[in-house]
């Protein structure tokens, strides 16, 4: 049986760079982006090459709520 695939999304304009997400991410789909949102904070990005698995910890530890995570 296929794994099912899973996208995360993080809306990078309400992300205020704390990086828990990224911590707490057991395969390291999340990374700190280079680029700035308009508030001067570096915004999670997910990292499109590694596999996310569907667990929504990252989603669950975002205080700003800035993160989804679909099936695909």
């Amino acid at each position: 049986m296929a794994r099912k695939k899973h996208r995360v999304v993080v809306k990078s304009e309400l992300c205020k760079g704390c990086d828990l997400c990224i911590v707490y991410c057991k395969k390291g789909v999340l990374a700190s982006s280079e680029d700035l949102n308009k508030a001067g904070y570096h915004y999670a990005s997910p990292d499109d090459s590694k596999e996310c698995t569907g667990c929504m910890v990252c989603v669950l530890v975002c205080p700003e709520v800035a993160i989804e995570v679909y099936g695909e």
